[in-house]
């Protein structure tokens, strides 16, 4: 197999399904995390949020949003909100898994779909809503070099990660942390079967059961 396929095999066993739909009703919201790969490495591609934003103006995420009404489901939500963002075609990307759901700092139940989009994609940002797009190798979110983890962060269990990334070609410098940074690791660790160099704080082998006790714990608390 290639790198794309492999990766897709080893991805879709990750894949949720229906396993949450049980969880109380809550305001929900999915991002797109897209792969590529490039000369033989895997790649994601991530947004610099618009500064004029209401909500976490100026900062590094995937393509992603708020549920409508219209949607059908969570693929649905992070599909519509790539093509608002990035003006990636919901036709090119082939959806791989959705991942366990995570409540961030806003109380959303965010739920992370894995897609591949195509190496030859070039991104037209939608510059209310984002002021760039820059692809990352995936094993940089493996690497203890530009990483940093503070524990006892309020409001996280585990250590809030925070890299530092220069993109090569625009020389800009982006500031990937909190919920963001988690996914990404997720991601690189899954798909790459690799154990970053640094604490995680979760199993990389089985995050599932983790990440399935911490939601539990905060709905239990709503």
């Amino acid at each position: 197999m290639n790198v794309k396929e492999e990766t897709m095999a080893i991805l879709k066993q990750f894949d949720i399904g229906n396993k949450f739909s049980d969880l109380p009703v809550l305001p929900k919201a999915s991002v797109l995390i897209p792969l590529f790969v490039k000369k033989g490495e895997l790649h994601t591609l991530m947004t610099l949020r618009s500064k004029e934003l209401r909500t976490s103006a100026g900062e590094v995420c995937f393509p992603g949003g708020k549920r409508d009404l219209g949607d059908r489901d969570d693929v649905d939500t992070a599909l519509r909100e790539a093509e608002e963002e990035i003006g990636l075609p919901p036709d090119e990307v082939q959806v791989v898994c959705t991942l366990f759901p995570i409540i961030n700092k806003s109380g959303l139940l965010v739920t992370p779909v894995v897609g591949f989009i195509d190496e030859s994609f070039c991104p037209r940002p939608n510059p209310a809503e984002v002021s760039a797009v820059f692809p990352v190798p995936l094993d940089f979110f493996t690497s203890e070099k530009d990483h940093f983890g503070a524990h006892g962060a309020a409001g996280m269990v585990g250590p809030l990660h925070s890299f530092h990334f220069v993109d090569p070609d625009s020389g800009n410098q982006y500031h990937i942390w909190g919920l963001t940074a988690m996914l990404a690791i997720v991601v690189a660790a899954l798909a790459l079967r690799k154990k970053p160099e640094f604490d995680v704080g979760f199993d990389t082998d089985d995050p599932f059961s983790f990440f399935h006790k911490i939601l539990h714990r905060r709905i239990s608390k709503l």
